[in-house]
């Protein structure tokens, strides 16, 4: 189907409210750039409302109200907003990137402190055209903000970095609390939802390397509704847990313009909530976020805060883990 119409439960309300303005603002500030803006997110507003140290406001209070109140969450996207790649379902335009910015890590840390964030989500565009591909440009971002504040819990979702190893473990060494590549597609749909360069082992291998080498969380994301079939949802999931996947989120493709790979499917709520129960309960992922509206940092603070909590832990806990290696 061809842009048909959206089905209720994927209509949202725009996102609004004091908190959202104060973020946008600061980000303006700085010249950075968010996934939440540049892939035109519909969970801007709810993922923006959280934070135990943010400035408070009506908004705030109502989320508290409603047992939202938790780490605020907002996804930097580093490196600029082109990317080298040209994926079918993304929105980022391709080519012509400009030279990385040196004052980015540190105006992103700085970004940090004044929204408040206590759960930060780190993301970028692909830089092939770079000698390590970005790889220490992620990393010291990293590290700015621990050293700005070592209790912020950082999030890093890297490319694959063309399956270079010695590059996904410049960004291991910077000490993330939670680190993300994304597989986005089951196997056989690889190409055409992925650019050519990108690939179902090529991901594998950097998500082992992650589960492996790393003290942090392993976390990646599947779109749904690109014309996958239920056993080969099923099968990645079980390969991903193989490789030693903590966290998984699934959510709807939605096509972003006429240009893009068109939806094969619209899933219905219902059977996202059955590839949770599928996630969590048979295939013993920490937590599984699925949903229509879900992304793949949709709510990440309060959802990781809480799958700690349900295994009896803190996220106090998590940062020492990540630290220590236990």
């Amino acid at each position: 189907m061809s842009r048909s119409r959206k089905p209720e439960w994927l209509k949202m309300r725009p996102p609004s409210g004091q908190r959202f303005t104060h973020i946008k603002q600061s980000l303006r500030d700085r010249d950075l750039n968010t996934v939440c803006e540049e892939a035109n997110c519909p969970n801007m507003g709810e993922c923006w409302s959280g934070g135990a140290n943010a400035p408070p406001d009506a908004e705030a209070a109502s989320a508290a109200e409603e047992g939202r109140d938790g780490p605020g969450t907002a996804t930097f996207m580093l490196m600029g907003d082109r990317c080298s790649r040209g994926c079918n379902f993304c929105d980022v335009e391709t080519g012509g990137m400009d030279p990385l910015d040196p004052e980015e890590p540190d105006n992103v840390a700085d970004a940090v402190a004044d929204i408040g964030l206590d759960y930060v989500v780190l993301t970028s565009v692909d830089r092939d055209d770079l000698p390590d591909q970005g790889a220490g440009h992620f990393a010291e971002t990293v590290r700015a903000i621990k050293r700005r504040n070592a209790d912020v819990m950082v999030e890093a979702l890297i490319p694959d970095f063309q399956g270079d190893s010695s590059l996904v473990g410049k960004v291991i060494d910077a000490g993330p609390d939670v680190l993300a590549h994304n597989v986005e597609t089951v196997e056989r749909l690889q190409w055409p939802v992925r650019d050519r360069r990108a690939g179902y082992e090529q991901s594998l291998s950097v998500l082992r390397q992650i589960a492996t080498e790393s003290d942090a969380y392993a976390k990646t994301s599947i779109m749904l509704g690109v014309g996958e079939y239920d056993h080969e949802v099923y099968q990645t999931l079980a390969d991903l847990r193989s490789v030693g996947v903590d966290i998984v989120t699934l959510g709807q493709y939605l096509q972003p313009s006429r240009s893009h790979l068109e939806v094969s499917e619209y899933i219905h709520p219902d059977a996202f909530d059955t590839w949770q129960r599928v996630a969590e309960e048979e295939l013993d992922f920490l937590y599984c976020a699925s949903g229509p509206m879900v992304r793949s940092s949709y709510r990440a603070g309060e959802l990781f805060v809480e799958a700690l909590e349900r295994d009896g832990l803190s996220a106090d806990t998590a940062r020492q883990r990540a630290r220590s290696g236990d």
